[in-house]
């Protein structure tokens, strides 16, 4: 398995709660993600502190239960912040996630961009790009066994699929060179496109095929009627420690149809899989929905590309073909705010 299949939603599973003190339980935590699958998950997803200003449950840790309670979903996370690792016992420990979940881990790695955190960690914030790089490199020649080798990581699996996180053209770049994937987030769907065309020229420059690198977006979600907008800004303001109006232009709220319609933008522009984030301790009901109403809406479009490409003789790919962007819905807000990406995650 490479990874989730086009057009699919996954989930980010809830290891940062802000309106409850306690974290999840083991089986609170598998239970969820068996619903999740269930419910149309295609892709479980972790995010990534070692320290933070809230309680939150260790990424590999964590999908080590998302990977004995389900059977199909890909597990990842989404992001690992790899240059506070030490790569080597992150290869083991990501040999042994995919080993115990089928083959079905994803490794999305980056940077990160809160250098109290480094501190923290007693790793130097400044030259952390090169050590990505590095760490990558490394993960890599730990997976590939040579024979003969006395001390090497055994059972040799497949690569692992490394998708490289962050909007910065920085991320973008590495993701040419170095990613299987590339996963940004805060990326509105009337610019993700143009980035996807970025990403093909810089991946073509360095000599590599574009169809190799696969494209992925992280979507913030609050589904709902009155007051959806406002839940998801003050959630997402406790979970960064910054002014709810900053993440006004990345949050998209309001009914599941209308949800489900934004989102799907970003699969007309190119995105094979969209990772939501539900801006609440409680994801599942509003991803059941979410994901209901996106199921519906990709399976009409791709009826009507089939009938469309059947008149014409040929039959166009929904996530890779498109004679002009179809406008679906609106995000919730266009308002600029401040430059959130620059603050939260590269």
């Amino acid at each position: 398995m490479t990874g989730p299949g086009a057009g699919s939603l996954g989930l980010i599973l809830p290891t940062f709660p802000q309106h409850r003190v306690e974290l999840p339980s083991a089986a609170a935590l598998a239970d969820l993600c068996r619903r999740a699958e269930a419910g149309g998950a295609e892709g479980l997803w972790v995010c990534d502190h070692i320290f933070w200003h809230g309680p939150a449950l260790e990424a590999l840790s964590a999908l080590g239960v998302a990977a004995t309670a389900t059977s199909r979903a890909a597990i990842g996370t989404c992001i690992l912040q790899l240059p506070l690792r030490h790569a080597p016992s992150v290869a083991k420990e990501v040999a042994s996630l995919d080993h115990l979940s089928g083959g079905r881990l994803v490794l999305g790695v980056g940077v990160g961009t809160h250098a109290g955190e480094y501190e923290a960690a007693g790793v130097e914030f400044r030259g952390r790009g090169r050590r990505l790089d590095e760490g990558i490199d490394t993960l890599r020649r730990s997976w590939a066994v040579s024979p003969g080798e006395r001390y090497t990581q055994l059972p040799a699996v497949g690569p692992v699929p490394v998708w490289v996180g962050g909007s910065s053209e920085t991320a973008l770049r590495r993701a040419a060179r170095r990613g299987d994937g590339w996963i940004p987030l805060f990326i509105p769907p009337d610019e993700y496109g143009a980035a996807l065309s970025r990403l093909d020229k810089e991946t073509e420059r360095v000599g590599r095929d574009p169809v190799r690198v696969a494209r992925a977006t992280v979507a913030f979600v609050s589904v709902g009627s009155s007051g959806a907008a406002e839940q998801g800004l003050s959630w997402m303001a406790s979970l960064y420690g910054l002014p709810a109006r900053s993440f006004e232009r990345h949050l998209v709220a309001g009914s599941a149809r209308k949800c489900a319609e934004t989102l799907a933008r970003f699969a007309e522009a190119g995105a094979q899989h969209v990772a939501v984030f539900v801006t609440s301790d409680d994801p599942l009901v509003q991803f059941e929905d979410l994901a209901g109403e996106f199921a519906g809406l990709i399976a009409s479009r791709s009826a009507v590309s089939r009938g469309a490409g059947s008149a014409n003789g040929s039959a166009p790919d929904l996530h890779h073909e498109a004679s002009g962007p179809v406008r679906v819905g609106e995000m919730a807000s266009t308002a600029h705010g401040t430059r959130v990406e620059d603050q939260v995650w590269r």
